[in-house]
């Protein structure tokens, strides 16, 4: 698996292969405990990282794989499957959208320092955006990063920032130019997060439990220049390149919750009798049942297609309509899935350890995490000139 290109259906099988043994094994009997614990091992990066799961994507000079989309997805997929954990998910592989602005942007020498320690699982990437007030509008980030002699002094606030209480390097949306407005101004610079300066603070949710979030702080953090990423005043586009690669993650990960939500559902109706018949003699429960593979089929085929498109190279205005109107198409079978689930697990879906509890808390997050719904709409008909 040296190449891209060489990436064999028999790569693809074993790697999935892999995948589901780390997630049944190391993840799922694991996960209520880490849960209420409000975090997870962070050994677990290693043994990703050990298996390779971590440098997927990334190139062999850096410590990676090189990989399709198509089969970063199956990866996603197959993890948010059999692991069941958005949490988990979430922490284990920030770097995911904290490191791609260095890949693409960064120098050689920066990328060298910051890209394969996370990649071994010793160091954990983080990505910085949205501030208080702010959501998804990116181009109102107020945090500043002046430039004194050779680096920068940052100031300002960021939340909802995934891994923020363990990040060893946060990937920072800061404005350089003061006198700037809208998009124009911005940048983005890595920070190394034991620099003096930074306080974080943990944020409670409603899902993602073991996945620890944060309210992050800059009061006069010094960085070096040579941090920054491209060219002062070319973050926005970065960002929204960025964005586009989450939300088809996100996707992947919404389908293979919508699956997990389904096998348990499934799982219940065979062995669980009512009246004196199993659940899955009832044709409501077989037509819950249908409803939600209908569901599940049309998003796997979606998934499937804009993964080769990408990997074909085609990534254009259209193909960036098509992600933000999948992510919400996924997302929404999440939902319809978690919560027909739930219902027919009856009073046990309701309880804490099943997975379509779990799902079911955390997939509003998975709604609005990457641009929420109403923004995924009005991007793609911009996109479309609508």
């Amino acid at each position: 698996m040296n190449t891209t290109q060489d990436f064999t259906p028999e790569d693809r099988t074993a790697l999935l292969d892999t995948v589901q043994r780390f997630a049944t094994q190391a993840i799922a009997p694991n996960v209520s405990a880490w849960d209420e614990a409000g975090e997870f091992p962070r050994g677990l990066h290693h043994q990703a990282a050990e298996l390779g799961l971590l440098g997927l994507g990334y190139p062999e000079h850096l410590g990676g794989t090189p990989a399709p989309w198509s089969v970063r997805n199956a990866m996603s997929q197959t993890l948010a499957r059999f692991g069941g954990s958005g949490g988990v998910m979430a922490s284990l592989f920030t770097h995911n959208i904290g490191l791609p602005p260095v890949l693409a942007h960064g120098s050689p020498e920066l990328q060298a320092d910051v890209i394969p320690p996370v990649l071994r699982g010793e160091q954990i990437a983080a990505l910085g955006i949205t501030e208080p007030g702010g959501g998804s509008d990116v181009a109102a980030l107020r945090t500043t990063a002046r430039l004194e002699g050779d680096g920068y002094v940052i100031d300002g606030e960021k939340v909802f920032i995934t891994s923020g209480m363990r990040c060893d390097w946060i990937t920072l949306a800061v404005r350089t130019d003061p006198h700037s407005k809208g998009a124009s101004g911005i940048s983005m610079i890595v920070v190394p997060c034991n620099t003096p300066g930074i306080s974080r603070s943990k944020l409670h949710k409603m899902g993602w439990h073991c996945s620890d979030t944060a309210h992050l702080r800059f009061d006069g953090v010094r960085v070096p220049a040579r941090y920054r990423l491209g060219a002062e005043g070319a973050g926005f586009r970065m960002i929204m390149g960025n964005f586009n690669g989450e939300r088809l993650a996100m996707s992947a990960m919404a389908l293979g919750f919508a699956q997990a939500c389904f096998d348990e559902a499934l799982a219940w109706a065979r062995q669980r009798s009512t009246f004196g018949a199993p659940l899955i003699e009832r044709q409501v429960i077989r037509h819950k049942l249908m409803d939600m593979q209908m569901r599940i089929h049309s998003t796997q085929a979606w998934v499937d297609a804009l993964g080769a498109r990408v990997d074909a190279g085609d990534d254009g205005a259209d193909w960036v309509a098509q992600v933000c109107l999948l992510k919400n198409h996924a997302t929404q079978t999440m939902q319809h899935c978690a919560d027909a689930a739930v219902q027919m697990l009856g009073a046990m879906g309701y309880m804490r350890g099943t997975v379509s509890e779990r799902v079911y808390r955390e997939v509003k997050v998975m709604m609005i995490g990457g641009g929420a719904e109403e923004i995924m709409k009005e991007l793609a008909a911009r996109q479309w000139a609508l």
